[in-house]
């Protein structure tokens, strides 16, 4: 079957991420300016926006918390740092919220720490305090993975908070103005169902992807 091509949106991961870096060509070659992708779809984005502007790249690593039997539901979602930001109307529907959290924050979490170990290859996480930090994903659609970052990253004592997607939904996008510094969402559609839709390629980034653009990225190389 023939992919469906969207009628707004872009060629793939990267392609979105050099559409989003032309909006922030104001923090270009700043010193206090680093981007963190949300891993995996968001590093091939960030990737691109790190280059174009010529600050460093690393990850923040956030797992949604499924619910057990259709994981595709986010109750919530972990960040490195402890953090955990709850969908307060899913849980409350749940028969068993306290269990099903439980479980599924102890699953999220062992995963969390191995891509935290797999993907740094012994690099140290960046010192955040002071800086101006640019979190960026492939999308935004109820937000609670974006949303756990953000918290995670105050924590931090970062001096500006901007998030960055090249596309999402138009009510997630408001709700993030009140929570961040600033948010760039390049497109924000109204028939807006998942974000892949808005995407030619939308395949699944791979761990060794991810590895390969961290190190181009830590070693100054093009990613190609």
């Amino acid at each position: 079957m023939k992919t469906q091509i969207p009628t707004i949106g872009f060629r793939d991961r990267r392609d979105a991420g050099r559409v989003l870096a032309s909006h922030f060509q104001k923090y270009a070659g700043l010193p206090n300016v680093v981007v963190l992708a949300l891993p995996r779809g968001g590093v091939p984005v960030a990737y691109e926006v790190a280059k174009e502007l010529g600050v460093p790249l690393d990850i923040f690593i956030v797992r949604k918390l499924g619910v057990p039997g259709y994981e595709e539901l986010a109750m919530g979602a972990i960040a490195s740092g402890g953090v955990r930001v709850l969908n307060e109307s899913i849980v409350a529907q749940l028969p068993d919220a306290e269990r099903a959290l439980r479980y599924a924050t102890a699953h999220e979490t062992r995963e969390l720490e191995r891509r935290e170990a797999e993907y740094r290859d012994g690099r140290p996480a960046p010192d955040l305090r002071g800086k101006t930090v640019i979190l960026v994903d492939d999308g935004l659609a109820t937000g609670a993975t974006m949303r756990a970052a953000v918290m995670a990253l105050k924590q931090r004592q970062v001096a500006r908070c901007v998030v960055g997607v090249p596309v999402s939904s138009p009510e997630t996008c408001a709700e993030f103005r009140a929570e961040v510094d600033e948010i760039v969402c390049v497109i924000t559609p109204e028939e807006f169902r998942a974000v892949g839709q808005f995407y030619e390629d939308f395949s699944q980034t791979t761990d060794e992807e991810v590895r390969e653009l961290l190190a181009s990225a830590a070693g100054g190389g093009d990613g190609s």
